[in-house]
């Protein structure tokens, strides 16, 4: 029952992939572009977890745990970059 649960989850979660690729492609301003990326890697993340759940191997948690990390931290870049035209200051 668990495992029917999961894979509609995951059916679910990559239609959701697809229109964010959709919004990534077609957005018609910059912030939109990074919302729909920070929202793809979100949806990704959601998938990982899923197929961690579904296998039972705790390696993906932590595959999860980086990436979620990777994903704040280029949202952040990117909207700095936006806001002041540069990262570094």
């Amino acid at each position: 029952m668990l495992n029917a649960v999961i894979y509609v989850a995951c059916a679910l979660i990559c239609l959701a992939l697809l229109l964010n690729l959709g919004r990534l492609l077609a957005g018609p301003s910059m912030v939109d572009r990074i919302l729909a990326l920070d929202t793809l890697c979100i949806n990704s993340l959601a998938l990982i977890l899923l197929l961690g759940l579904s296998l039972g191997s705790p390696l993906y948690f932590e595959a999860a745990l980086l990436i979620a990390l990777l994903g704040f931290v280029t949202t952040s870049a990117l909207c700095k970059y936006l806001l002041r035209g540069d990262i570094i200051e």
